[in-house]
């Protein structure tokens, strides 16, 4: 690839991250402020709204360091110090944790919240916020321990040319690892994912046979009431399984760019692909939230209501 093609290769990369995170950014805040002023006016706010608040919450954090960093990687000269750099890459990988935590144990709670009829989950309904949220501050421990060493192996390097740095930033790179050091770090955050991963393929696969065994009931009802016109509980469901199968296709093509580009050792095309498609899911996400919650809709209606009248 010449010089020019790998120029206008790096701009169309540059809008299309800038863009993912702006779009992103702000149908995240739309959803955000939405939950918060339902939760609000509720005297007894669901458990499942606070969870979508706070996965909304970490995504546009999320979002933002990204914007951050992405300034530094295409428009910056470098002026980052070791502290602002090892700040924000450590923030950007603790809040990609939480957001795929979050998204788990969303997963799992809706999945409670549906077979709350059966005797198992009618015992632990009323607990099972609790015990999540216990759950998620145990992950937040972890997550913040295994990304705690990005504090000794990211540095600032304005004016080092070595090889042996690997690139993140113009202004920051990756202290070179040994190969039982980088196994240390990296089999615990790989079994965490797997895990995290497996839990939501669980559940969801769950949900699917809820769905499958609501239908064949309505199916031998015969009731064209059920049948026409899904309940609440089937489009949530629907929408859940719509983002789980979304994050487990983005989730894959990643780890795909990700070996590529070890195997192939390209230091900027597939680094920004995979930047993308790391933080695709936090940018088409809301927009499913925000499409299929009609309370949602109906709240932003109701609030742009008020402003034409005012």
């Amino acid at each position: 690839m010449n010089k020019a093609n790998m120029l206008r290769t790096d701009k169309d990369m540059q809008i299309i991250l800038f863009s993912e995170v702006s779009v992103g950014i702000s149908a995240n805040s739309i959803l955000f402020i939405a939950h918060v002023c339902m939760i609000l006016g509720e005297n007894r706010p669901k458990p499942i709204d606070l969870y979508i608040a706070f996965l909304s919450l970490t995504q546009l954090m999320l979002l933002i360091t990204m914007g951050l960093i992405a300034v530094d990687m295409f428009l910056s000269q470098g002026i980052w110090d070791s502290t602002t750099c090892q700040s924000l890459i450590y923030l950007h990988r603790l809040l990609r944790g939480l957001s795929l935590c979050a998204t788990c144990l969303l997963n799992i709670l809706w999945t409670i919240t549906l077979s709350s009829r059966s005797f198992c989950s009618t015992k632990f309904k009323h607990k099972s916020p609790h015990y999540i949220s216990g759950a998620f501050i145990f992950f937040c421990v972890l997550y913040m321990s295994f990304s705690s060493h990005l504090f000794i192996s990211i540095i600032a390097t304005h004016n080092l040319t070595s090889e042996n740095f690997i690139y993140v930033t113009q202004s920051c790179s990756l202290l070179p690892l040994s190969y039982s050091r980088t196994s240390m770090f990296s089999a615990p955050m790989a079994i965490r994912e797997a895990f995290l991963v497996s839990l939501m393929a669980l559940s969801s696969g769950y949900m699917v046979a809820l769905l499958w065994r609501h239908k064949k009931q309505a199916q031998h009802l015969h009731s064209t009431s059920l049948s026409s016109k899904a309940s609440p509980e089937q489009r949530a469901t629907r929408t859940i399984l719509l983002l789980m199968s979304f994050f487990v296709v983005l989730y894959i093509l990643e780890n795909a760019v990700f070996y590529s580009r070890i195997k192939f050792k390209d230091g900027s095309i597939l680094y920004c692909v995979q930047i993308i498609l790391c933080h695709s899911y936090a940018t088409v996400n809301p927009f499913v939230f925000i499409c299929t919650e009609k309370h949602i809709i109906k709240f932003w209606e109701s609030k742009c209501g008020r402003i034409v009248n005012i």
